[in-house]
């Protein structure tokens, strides 16, 4: 049984830093903070070179309760980040929301959870963290490979995002794009309890990118919404 999300709620992005969020509605608080709906956004003190800024809450449909029409959002939602990184968010409180859509009829008892709707186990991205570096000035390597084990009870999909801290930009690569940048497997499609998912820059397609940091950061999902993290750090230098 997942928590409804509050104000109080710890909110960091990727890097650590925390989030403030607004309420739009102060209909429902819980141990004086108040209820989050969707649509609800908040802004992140993050530092780093390419900010993550902020985020707007969105609910996965899981839970039937709602404010004026609007979804609860509940601390397993997946959300993001401007920059489309995954949020991490941790509350406080012991108010459980275990509706679902489909409703119950009246006077019958609520169904047990499905398993993957009762697993609260986080998913696993190995490892964690590597590094690498290209140099133009010699074109090597010629390959670099970055190779991500994701683990989970109850999978539902991965995403791979490329971002440009010289020139902030965020780009979504599950696909392998662009060229020169090779996913296997593609797509985002995650069905069995392990995948070893491998990103192969070549070097033409690390040469194209600006000198500086860039980061591949594989994000693995369940289908609870509770997400594991892995980045791939590239240094290029001219």
């Amino acid at each position: 049984m997942p928590q409804i999300l509050t104000t109080n709620a710890l909110i960091q992005c990727p890097h650590g830093f925390p989030g403030s969020s607004t309420a739009s509605s102060d209909k429902w608080s819980i141990n004086g903070g108040t209820v989050l709906l969707e649509n609800d956004t908040g802004t992140f003190s993050c530092l780093t070179n390419y900010p993550c800024v902020g985020y707007r809450l969105t609910s996965m449909g899981l839970n039937a309760s709602t404010v004026d029409g609007r979804k609860v959002i509940l601390v397993t939602d997946i959300n993001f980040t401007q920059t489309g990184l995954p949020i991490r968010k941790t509350e406080f409180h012991s108010t459980y929301d275990d509706s679902t859509p489909a409703g119950v009829p009246a006077g019958q008892p609520t169904p047990p959870l499905m398993p993957e709707m009762a697993d609260q186990v986080e998913p696993t991205v190995v490892p964690p963290f590597m590094a690498g570096a290209f140099s133009i000035t010699t074109m090597m390597p010629a390959t670099l490979p970055a190779v991500f084990t994701l683990s989970a009870q109850n999978p539902m999909q991965w995403a791979l995002r490329l971002i440009n801290e010289t020139l902030q930009q965020s780009l979504d690569v599950t696909n392998g794009q662009p060229p020169g940048l090779t996913v296997t497997p593609s797509g985002g499609n995650w069905t069995t309890p392990s995948l070893v998912v491998t990103a192969t820059m070549t070097a033409a397609f690390m040469a194209a990118l600006t000198p500086g940091k860039h980061h591949l950061y594989m994000t693995g999902f369940s289908k609870r919404g509770l997400f594991g993290l892995g980045e791939f750090l590239l240094t290029v230098t001219a």
